[in-house]
């Protein structure tokens, strides 16, 4: 499922530059507009999880290091996708209880939104390789 959610993010941070290369794209990117908020949102705290629990599985490293350094990268990339994608409703939801929180989002946000088409085809390529990862690599 990460590698799918990480191909979605990906196609919505870099949905102009897509788009700009393949017209036809417009229809599908549009579906996924309307949501782009709270999918931003949930991946954010999904990717914040992810980050967690692969400092958690270090130990991952001494047995299957490919696995857990595409693992580190899905939940970096999601936290950063969802940042931008969802940083209205964390605001409203989670930054509006802390000034300091909310603006240091801010300066967080400020700082991604430059490579947010990079970090779009990276998402895209990490999903793809997540994939392909998951069939490889098997984590008990």
């Amino acid at each position: 499922i990460t590698g799918l959610i990480l191909l979605a993010l990906g196609a919505l941070a870099a949905a102009s530059s897509i788009v700009a290369r393949r017209p036809d794209a417009q229809a599908y990117i549009d579906k996924m507009v309307p949501y782009q908020r709270w999918f931003g949102f949930i991946t954010c705290l999904w990717g914040a999880w992810i980050i967690i629990n692969a400092v958690i599985n270090l130990n991952w490293f001494t047995y299957v290091p490919v696995w857990w350094l595409t693992y580190l990268a899905t939940g970096v990339i999601n936290a950063t996708l969802g940042l931008l994608h969802g940083y209205a409703l964390l605001t409203k939801f989670i930054f509006s209880h802390n000034e300091t929180a909310a603006q240091r989002g801010e300066q967080i946000r400020v700082a991604i939104v430059p490579y947010q088409t990079m970090l779009g085809y990276a998402a895209i390529v990490l999903g793809v390789w997540t994939i392909i990862a998951t069939f490889l690599y098997r984590v008990a």
